[in-house]
């Protein structure tokens, strides 16, 4: 990997994939005492992402109420 003139460099998709990077997320560069540079998400990453998802589908639970009970959507849903 080289670093361009303008100072970017493409992280590869399996490394994005695994730091949970999505186009638009916002990365730090942080230097540790260890003299090793890490990027990380700004605002906590992967695990942040991952507590926001599991609020919004908390949030979400039970809205969905159609006045049908299991047995009349699963009779729906073989149909």
């Amino acid at each position: 990997m080289r670093i361009t003139t303008k100072g970017q460099v493409t992280i590869p998709q399996d490394v994005r994939d695994f730091a949970g990077f999505q186009p638009g997320t916002e990365v730090e560069f942080l230097i540790g005492d260890d003299g090793v540079v890490r990027v990380v998400a700004a605002g906590g990453g992967v695990a942040e992402r991952d507590q926001r998802l599991g609020a919004a589908i908390a949030g979400l639970r039970g809205s969905a109420d159609t006045g049908l009970s299991t047995d009349e959507i699963m009779a729906l849903t073989r149909e």
